[in-house]
């Protein structure tokens, strides 16, 4: 166990790392995504299905996914893809299992397999597998999570469908998906929005930060006045500070909550800071000036402060 528990705040630690690493940079820099989740977990699957031999499946014969969260995909993206395609033929096969009535269903490639379609394709290559439920929900699953451009609600989707489908708990879900179960509960914990806000979550008007905000207005607002704080957000191009201060005012309507013109903020820090918050559930500030600065990590109760105590206590 103490071996377990150990590599446990090891994880942690680098997960914190990731974004840490940007937040002191010694001169321009481009902000570099964290490392994929599930990655480690993406290159088993894939490497046990070496070996599998490819086939040509025609496409009209391949169902979609019942368990892809996924729902936006860009065009350009798709079309960049499809010419791709069209010259050097489909780089990876895709992954199906066996349907009814000699169908396939698919389990990976849904992107591959649009674009196949856009490329005038009626066959894709294809890996046929053997797959129950629970183990192509799961492929799918971490499929998703290591597109950069996946928004907060298909993640959140994603988990949920583990949880009810398939009744897994969120510590489950976070060791099948190789990510800690308190970024499983953050982002579960998004589906408590009302239907309108959902809605700009999943254009991707709004994000993780502005959504975690909107959760604590719900405790003074009912689902009408956070629908309309989050379009008069989306409206009016609120950045997360300039959110957070009239979640601030619903909280102490005596405080002065007047706009205040922002510093520039620098993209690296802004990175790592976003990066805490998800990692941590709970508003972080950082403040940085010439390579010196603070880190702020605020807490709701004592619950709360015992929880992010927790996630970064060194190991004994």
């Amino acid at each position: 166990m103490a071996v377990i528990e150990e590599q446990k705040s090891t994880e942690k630690r680098r997960a914190l790392g990731r974004g840490l690493d940007s937040l002191l940079p010694s001169g321009p820099r481009a902000v570099m995504p964290a490392p994929a989740s599930g990655s480690a977990r993406v290159a088993e699957i894939q490497a046990r299905a070496e070996g599998d031999a490819i086939e040509q499946i025609p496409l009209d014969l391949i169902d979609e996914n019942p368990y892809q969260t996924r729902r936006s995909f860009d065009a350009s993206a798709l079309n960049e893809l499809a010419d791709s395609i069209k010259a050097s033929g489909l780089a990876q096969p895709i992954v199906v299992r066996p349907g009814a009535n000699g169908r396939y269903v698919l389990v990976l490639g849904e992107r591959r397999c649009r674009a196949s379609k856009l490329a005038g394709k009626t066959t894709v290559s294809a890996i046929v597998r053997r797959l129950g439920d629970e183990q192509a929900a799961e492929m799918t699953i971490v499929e998703n999570l290591q597109r950069e451009d996946l928004n907060c609600l298909e993640q959140a989707q994603a988990f949920s469908r583990l949880s009810r489908d398939f009744n897994l708990t969120q510590e489950q879900i976070g060791q099948r998906t190789g990510v800690s179960r308190e970024s499983v509960a953050n982002y579960m914990r998004l589906l408590k929005l009302p239907p309108g806000v959902l809605g700009l979550l999943g254009e991707g008007r709004l994000g993780f930060s502005e959504a975690r905000l909107l959760l604590e207005a719900a405790a003074y607002l009912g689902p009408e006045g956070l629908e309309l704080l989050a379009q008069t957000t989306v409206e009016q191009g609120f950045t997360v500070r300039q959110l957070q201060e009239r979640v601030d005012h619903l909280r102490n309507p005596e405080v002065d909550t007047q706009p205040r013109p922002e510093k520039p903020v620098d993209p690296n820090v802004r990175a790592a800071q976003l990066e805490l918050e998800r990692l941590l559930g709970t508003r972080v500030r950082i403040t940085d000036n010439k390579g010196k600065g603070k880190i702020v990590i605020e807490y709701r109760n004592l619950g709360d402060f015992d929880r992010v105590l927790e996630l970064l206590r060194e190991p004994q």
